[in-house]
């Protein structure tokens, strides 16, 4: 491959914006093995927030897509493949990107839904005590000044 087509092929891939408009990958090869990359990311995406119980499994997904891309970038800095090998690898760097930002996108959930209805009720409680504690300090301030 040219020096300049080399160049092009990187600048592509390292382009801010460069995944607009791109479509995940529909399965991917990730160490020899097949993964239905595109289903899996809408899988977690439906669901708006990362349950506790799937942050490992979307956090090692995130390092096996980012040691993928590496993989596929390191033959085109390198210069060890074609033109056509290059721009069939810088496409599959996109999609890996785009699939990298949608699961980037997704909020941990720290505390379950049970979790925050007890952190709710417990602030309810202690605004209840407080209330109490101050009006029986004020009520008995009250009495003793009669």
């Amino acid at each position: 491959m040219k020096e300049f087509e080399r160049k092009q092929l990187l600048e592509r891939v390292n382009r801010e914006g460069a995944t607009v408009g791109v479509q995940i990958p529909e399965t991917i090869e990730i160490q020899g093995e097949m993964i239905d990359l595109r289903e899996f990311v809408f899988e977690i995406k439906r669901r708006d927030t990362i349950p506790a119980g799937e942050r490992e499994r979307v956090d090692q997904a995130k390092r096996n897509l980012r040691r993928e891309r590496l993989e596929r970038l390191q033959p085109i800095e390198d210069n060890e493949v074609s033109y056509e090998e290059g721009r069939q690898l810088a496409n599959d760097i996109v999609g890996i990107d785009r699939a990298l930002n949608a699961l980037e996108q997704l909020r941990p959930v720290d505390l379950t839904q049970e979790e925050k209805l007890q952190n709710a009720a417990d602030q309810k409680r202690w605004m209840n005590f407080l209330k109490k504690a101050l009006g029986r300090g004020g009520g008995a301030s009250k009495r003793g000044g009669r």
